[in-house]
């Protein structure tokens, strides 16, 4: 159930998410580690024997998008060339401070993005379909039942909006890469 007050993750939390496919049922194991770094401590003992990864940052909060190239760089030290999804959450906000142009990582490292919100559901499935079909090799996975979620908390953007941020972040996957290294 989504806890409408924030509460940092310490150490870590695994959850167990079914998934009814076309191919039976896929079960992902999900490690919810600290995004915070005061929280971090045995983060690399975390990734040991991943199959896959979500990183996912805040588009409400700069400093989560700068910390991406760090999350990243440690699961792929630790686990090396496995399937990766990058999410921004919390798209439902209003006060959105990472724009779709901005979110360019990703595409540098050749890596699936999708906006999402826990809050709403918004595209909850999309990175675990995505995932399950590279795990599996199977491209014509496909989900048979809806996801069993929660109700979703009461959208505070309308579907204009969200319609709006799915158009700039095409516009945005169409546009070429700076040619600097930075990755924000």
């Amino acid at each position: 159930e989504f806890e409408k007050k924030y509460v940092a993750t310490i150490g870590v939390e695994i959850h167990p998410l079914r998934f009814s496919t076309n191919y039976g049922q896929i079960v992902f194991s999900c490690w919810d580690t600290a995004g915070q770094e005061c929280f971090g401590g045995l983060r690399d003992g975390y990734y040991i024997q991943a199959k896959c990864a979500i990183i996912m940052f805040d588009v409400t909060s700069r400093q989560s998008y700068k910390n991406v190239p760090n999350w990243y760089r440690d699961l792929v030290r630790v686990c090396g060339n496995i399937p990766v999804v990058l999410c921004g959450n919390k798209v439902d906000e209003k006060e959105r401070k990472v724009k779709p142009k901005q979110i360019i990582f990703h595409r540098k490292k050749n890596l699936q993005y999708y906006d999402i919100s826990a809050k709403t559901n918004y595209n909850y499935e999309k990175p675990f379909l995505y995932l399950a079909r590279k795990v599996t090799n199977q491209q014509n996975l496909s989900l048979v039942e809806p996801v069993a979620l929660f109700p979703p908390v009461e959208c505070s953007l309308d579907k204009a909006t969200l319609k709006q941020y799915e158009l700039q972040l095409e516009e945005a996957a169409s546009m070429p890469l700076p040619d600097d290294d930075e990755d924000f």
